[in-house]
């Protein structure tokens, strides 16, 4: 791709940020969606490695990690019908939709022992973006509505995501269950080299 400027101005954006506003989550996700909204606009910078779906699961492909792992970006890709299973994120998050339809349903943990309570539903398409957090509600099912193509969405988190110990739950019972996500690729697009633009 010879459009990956537009991730690295995001990158220096979200940097910027976080350095700004610390630990202003209202801020961070206001000026951050603003900031995701503008990268999640065009669709030509995404290399193809990072938008593969994979299919028994779901995919996050590692894009940029804050060196103080202050937030980091990832490529987010559901398979034709796929969905996660009920998880939490415990930090904050900024999810575009970058290609496709996904169906968001949001639930509340009342306890090991008590079913998940669902609070609501909606879909969010191609640019669209949606909010997650301890502070607004921040437990999840991202299902692709669609039946004929991958879904692929742009998330920023509050931390390393890949790395922080979170939960999925049980829909029945709301019993926990650790999860530390990790990454599916073991490269990272290569933002800062500018010798095709200067070229260009």
């Amino acid at each position: 791709m010879t459009n990956l400027f537009r991730l690295r101005e995001f990158v220096i954006g979200m940097t910027g940020l976080v350095q700004r506003h610390g630990r202003d989550e209202l801020a961070l996700l206001r000026e951050g969606g603003e900031l995701l909204g503008q990268l999640i606009a065009s669709d030509d910078w995404l290399p193809d490695a990072f938008a593969a779906a994979h299919p028994a699961r779901h995919q996050e492909y590692l894009l940029h990690c804050d060196p103080l792992g202050r937030f980091s970006v990832v490529s987010f890709v559901l398979a034709p019908g796929q969905k996660t299973p009920v998880h939490d994120h415990t930090v904050w998050c900024l999810m575009g939709i970058l290609r496709g339809t996904e169906r968001i349903d949001e639930y509340r943990h009342e306890g090991e022992g008590a079913p998940m309570q669902k609070t609501g539903e909606h879909l969010c398409r191609a640019g669209d973006i949606e909010v997650a957090s301890p502070a607004v509600g921040d437990i999840h099912v991202i299902a692709n509505e669609r039946r004929d193509q991958a879904a692929v969405g742009i998330h920023a988190f509050g931390a390393n995501i890949g790395g922080l110990m979170r939960r999925t739950f049980a829909l029945a019972t709301g019993e926990p269950h650790a999860l530390v996500s990790g990454y599916a690729n073991s490269l990272l697009p290569n933002l800062w080299d500018r010798s095709r633009e200067a070229h260009a």
